[in-house]
């Protein structure tokens, strides 16, 4: 887990946020770990520093819970929350971006 303010654990509760991962969507370039854009229909999803650890999470599958559902997921980016994820949230670090859980 990289180092920074405030810290995050696995306790720490996420903040889910619905992104595009295509090609000219919210994502803005190609994903970190593949380099690669995903489409629509692709669980996938981009961790905040404080959780993604490329080494330890890239194209890893983890678990997203809330509101009851489940959804499996694969980590494909990251949100560089030592500067800003976007510009709605002043330096979240409990962000995870994913694409819409039905």
């Amino acid at each position: 887990m990289y180092k920074f303010f405030p810290l995050v654990s696995s306790s720490t509760k996420a903040t889910l946020t619905i992104n595009k991962f295509e090609d000219g969507g919210d994502s803005g370039g190609p994903s970190e770990c593949d380099n690669q854009h995903h489409l629509d229909n692709d669980p996938v999803e981009a961790l905040s520093t404080g959780w993604y650890n490329p080494e330890m999470r890239c194209l890893k599958y983890i678990n997203i819970c809330g509101n009851g559902k489940s959804v499996r997921a694969k980590v494909v980016d990251k949100c560089d929350s030592k500067i800003r994820c976007d510009f709605d949230h002043s330096y979240p670090n409990n962000i995870v971006y994913a694409l819409k859980i039905v």
